[in-house]
């Protein structure tokens, strides 16, 4: 048995059940415990907190005698997020305990603020709970500096993962969720985006289940997508960027006119990720952002999911120029032309790319709404 001092977000059941497994998790017994001279802190990452030396300070936690296969889960998953392996003393009521502790090095604490877990519970919990079992779906297949090599698409999809569960799911006309089986699950490619292979069954519509079909998926997180609109001069602002799935299919043209577009960042909402967007790939502030519609592009193999806005934004001549974050190799030329002339380049095919069509339709069909509201 190993003695784990568990304090911060270990101590939240169902993050530790996502790491460990409920049935082991279950099993465990929690004893209170504290230890002096050690500061928790607060810090922008799933699962964790940051400890560091404080006289007179106390984190209280709970000790937990961790059989090997608990214990060897555990240690995959702090070596998967960065977590350091740290001695101290652990006091309980029967005394004081030597334990390990698993903490965000120290140096992370620097200006965050004092451990709060009602805050964390209600601003990260979930987050890092889908985020613990996406890293932990990857022991025993890559290593852990492989799974913390891509920590960042992993949170994506957590994230994305949250979004769906808990979003709106109509079912007027289609039928209401059933049975799908999973009999087994791969992942032979994953980088910056995954690919995912599944055997799996589902409920047909005569009430039978299928028999067991092989799919794959390609994984990549939620995104957003917007189209600055000035309804007074009744332009728009698109922008240009070389794209390499054109270029792979054996487009002559790879260079693809779009909404301003990207991926939605862990603890991010779609509306915040749209306006960061704007100013990294357009230098706008945008104004009032107007729903266009929330879209699988391709569901038959991607997970993507999108969510498409009109901004209503002021647009003077000289609003368009070239930008993009230099850190990723960001090009991007922006675009101010008329609406009609934007519906044109739809009708000539020189706008190819499926958010921007369905947001210059929606467009197209409330212009004379949003003009009349200036």
């Amino acid at each position: 048995m190993s003695l784990v001092f568990l304090c911060g977000p270990l101590c939240h059941r169902p993050l530790l059940a996502a790491i460990l497994g409920p049935d082991l998790a279950e099993a465990l017994s929690f004893d209170p415990a504290s230890a002096r001279g050690q500061a928790a802190h607060l810090v922008d990452a799933p699962g964790a907190c940051a400890l560091r030396p404080c006289p007179g300070a106390q984190v209280d936690g709970a000790l937990v005698a961790m059989p090997p296969e608990a214990a060897a889960r555990l240690a995959f998953y702090a070596r998967a997020l960065g977590l350091v392996r740290r001695r101290l003393q652990a006091r309980t009521a029967q005394g004081r305990h030597p334990a390990i502790a698993y903490s965000l090095p120290a140096a992370e604490s620097a200006g965050a603020p004092p451990w709060d877990a009602d805050l964390w519970r209600a601003d990260h919990a979930a987050l890092a709970v889908e985020t613990a079992t996406e890293v932990m779906g990857a022991m025993g297949h890559l290593s852990p500096a492989r799974v913390q090599a891509r920590l960042g698409p992993l949170m994506v999809r957590a994230a994305s993962r949250l979004r769906a569960r808990t979003g709106p799911a109509p079912h007027a006309l289609r039928r209401a969720p059933d049975t799908i089986v999973v009999h087994a699950r791969r992942q032979p490619y994953a980088q910056f985006f995954a690919v995912e292979e599944y055997d799996l069954s589902f409920r047909r519509f005569d009430g039978r289940m299928s028999p067991v079909v092989t799919r794959a998926a390609f994984i990549s997180g939620d995104a957003v997508t917007v189209l600055p609109y000035d309804p007074i001069r009744d332009r728009v602002l698109l922008v240009e960027q070389m794209r390499v799935a054109p270029f792979v299919r054996g487009d002559r043209h790879p260079w693809q006119l779009e909404a301003i577009a990207g991926r939605i960042d862990p603890g991010e909402t779609p509306e915040a990720a749209a306006r960061r967007e704007a100013v990294e790939e357009s230098g706008l502030t945008l104004g009032a952002l107007l729903p266009v519609a929330n879209t699988y592009p391709s569901p038959g193999a991607k997970t993507e999911f999108l969510y498409s806005y009109v901004a209503l934004t002021d647009l003077p001549d000289g609003s368009a120029g070239v930008f993009g974050v230099a850190h990723e190799a960001e090009d991007i030329r922006g675009h101010l032309i008329g609406l009609d002339q934007a519906l044109a380049l739809v009708d000539s095919g020189e706008i190819a790319t499926a958010p921007l069509v369905l947001t210059l339709f929606w467009l197209h069909r409330e212009r004379a709404r949003l003009k009349a509201q200036g």
